[in-house]
């Protein structure tokens, strides 16, 4: 239900100093039952109930914490005022805005209530705004693997990290991201916060990635991947045209995308012969090798 006033509380506050301070009242003794009292008592009722959502909608929010329920409702959850306005000026079609008395304004907000908001969250700590949203259909076109850089993700699975990864993307002008299947899905919550409204700009793709890496081979698309047996990425010549692969959290690069990569490349550490981490987080790794392509394109 919307709430006919959207400045309900002020209302209610203004309403409470006229009773106050009308005679009629002051002459009466208070409590419960005065007049008074009994008047600001319900038009609180009458407040709490213009913020209620019914328990199907908080239901179906909820629900969407669940891949399985984003693709078959092709929905998903954004919160926050900065990253809510930022889907206003985009092409993305946004469902339903609720948030709390005071944030956010329009026709299409729904104002909550604080415990309903944390009902509906999917934050450890609720924010004060939050949106359903479609899910954005974006069309693969191979012709992009031979126009600039893309990204590649074989099976990385953390949404923390493939959130930072879309964010740095859309940082170094990165438009498209080719996923494994098993890559985790950009659309979960977590990951959605984590690009901090890159998700908007950058389009990512879910593909049989060993194929799309070995058709781009055949074409002479480079096929950049990082490992510890590499050619260091600092004397390697790198071109602005490409594909550039990173790997699972563990495993690295699967056998199958290896096989397609046409130039290895390695981060050195600090000096090149000191013994400390194995690897690098993936997307520390992904941020050093986008700068480092980026870095080159200026010479």
């Amino acid at each position: 239900m919307y709430s006919i006033f959207p400045t309900a509380q002020k209302l209610f506050n203004e309403l409470s100093v006229l009773i106050n301070e009308c005679p009629l009242f002051n002459n009466w003794r208070g409590g419960v039952k005065h007049p008074k009292n009994r008047l600001i008592v319900n038009y609180q009722l009458f407040f709490n109930f213009a913020l209620m959502i019914t328990k199907a909608e908080i239901q179906l929010v909820r629900s969407l914490a669940d891949k399985r329920n984003r693709d078959e409702l092709r929905l998903f959850v954004a919160e926050g005022e900065k990253l809510i306005e930022e889907l206003r000026h985009s092409t993305l079609r946004i469902r339903k805005i609720y948030a709390l008395e005071g944030v956010l304004s329009g026709s299409d907000v729904e104002r909550v209530s604080a415990k309903d908001m944390e009902r509906m969250s999917m934050l450890k700590t609720a924010n004060n705004s939050l949106a359903v949203v479609e899910q954005p259909q974006h069309h693969f076109d191979p012709k992009i693997l031979s126009e600039g850089l893309v990204l590649a993700l074989d099976d990385v699975q953390n949404p923390g990290n493939l959130g930072t990864i879309i964010r740095l993307a859309d940082w170094f002008g990165i438009s498209d991201i080719i996923c494994s299947a098993a890559t985790a899905d950009c659309f979960n919550p977590k990951v959605v916060q984590a690009t901090m409204g890159a998700i908007l700009r950058v389009r990512v793709h879910y593909l049989d990635l060993p194929t799309v890496l070995h058709t781009a081979k055949e074409r002479n698309i480079p096929i950049y991947g990082t490992f510890l047996d590499g050619e260091n990425i600092y004397t390697s010549n790198l071109q602005q045209r490409g594909i550039i692969v990173m790997g699972n959290e563990g495993k690295g690069i699967s056998e199958a995308c290896a096989a397609a990569v046409t130039d290895r490349l390695f981060i050195p550490p600090y000096p090149a012969d000191r013994s400390g981490s194995e690897s690098l987080n993936v997307a520390i790794a992904t941020a050093v090798t986008c700068a480092e392509f980026r870095r080159q394109a200026k010479k």
